[in-house]
């Protein structure tokens, strides 16, 4: 279908094109050869007399013509298809798209099943690629994952780009080996935090958690022993050792009771709270299949945002 002498199909290349800043995953995205992308990518440059993307290293990046002609392909189809009747189609039971994740480890153990479980109920051939959190000292590499990334999840409070959901909160408490002779009663008491060496989790130079803030406002310098990266390893870190960990309670409920080697006690001070949520590109509304993706997390957020009948 033309108008005005365009080809829609061509317009909508573009757009997709301009969304995913990417001539590969554009091409995923509407199911077209690396090669035809690319055919209609050097049309659109002839018509447009400009590159619209340009190679950055290994990556790509719009060009500034690029960049302001986005939100104005978006919106002129959105009012053709809304002139002429026209809804865009996606059919999560036969779609194959490949869904791109960036996850804090933490957030990959919470919602990861959750996420899966319900993304596979109504679209089995959906995949999804998840790829580890790292939060860099370069700015400019937190600017560029939510082009190379359709959804970052992770702690609120950080300054990623585009706009954010919540997911749920949890808060933090102290893990340590039960045969720890500090611990009096299933506890352990403000001098205890102060004097047994810490293993301590790390994301990147520069970058605090809600513990290293809340620690640093007290004035209490931590007597740190072992650090490693994310929360995941320091419950496998502190086991038979005299160390303590200030972790998620979620995760920390994954490794401590009766039967296991590790004993959970609250926090001998004021509660430390985690936020997690998530983060995309706002021109990802346009697509109904970011769309759905968006509805499947808040459900996940839902669910994780019920109590916990294993929680006090």
């Amino acid at each position: 279908m033309t108008l005005g002498g365009v080809d829609l199909n061509l317009l909508t290349a573009l757009r997709v094109l301009l969304e995913e800043g990417n001539v590969t995953r554009a091409g995923q995205r509407l199911e077209l050869s690396q090669s035809a992308m690319s055919g209609a990518l050097a049309k659109l440059r002839r018509r447009f007399d400009d590159e619209l993307l340009t190679r950055n290293g290994r990556d790509y990046e719009l060009t500034p013509f690029g960049a302001e002609l986005l939100p104005e392909v978006q919106e002129t189809l959105r009012l053709i298809n809304t002139a002429l009747g026209v809804e865009e189609e996606f059919d999560p039971a036969t779609s194959k798209r490949v869904f791109r994740f960036m996850m804090s480890d933490y957030a990959i153990a919470m919602a990861h099943d959750h996420l899966l479980t319900r993304v596979r109920e109504a679209a089995p051939n959906i995949r999804l690629q998840v790829d580890h959190l790292y939060l860099g000292p370069d700015p400019r590499a937190l600017e560029r994952v939510l082009v190379d990334y359709d959804v970052l999840v992770g702690p609120l409070g950080y300054a990623f780009a585009g706009r954010s959901r919540p997911l749920w909160r949890d808060h933090f408490v102290c893990l340590v080996d039960q045969g720890n002779p500090r611990l009096a009663d299933g506890r352990l008491s403000m001098t205890d935090v102060a004097e047994l060496p810490h293993a301590v989790a790390t994301f990147g130079p520069g970058n605090l958690t809600p513990v290293d803030r809340v620690f640093g406002e007290m004035g209490l310098e931590r007597r740190i022993r072992v650090r490693v990266s994310g929360w995941l390893p320091l419950p496998f870190v502190i086991e038979g050792t005299d160390m303590v960990a200030v972790v998620p309670e979620r995760l920390a409920r994954l490794h401590a009771g009766p039967a296991g080697p590790l004993t959970m006690t609250p926090l001998p001070f004021d509660d430390i709270l985690l936020a997690e949520g998530y983060w995309f590109a706002a021109t990802r509304l346009s697509d109904p299949a970011h769309r759905w993706l968006f509805e499947r997390l808040d459900e996940v957020g839902g669910t994780l945002a019920e109590p916990d009948p294993s929680m006090p």
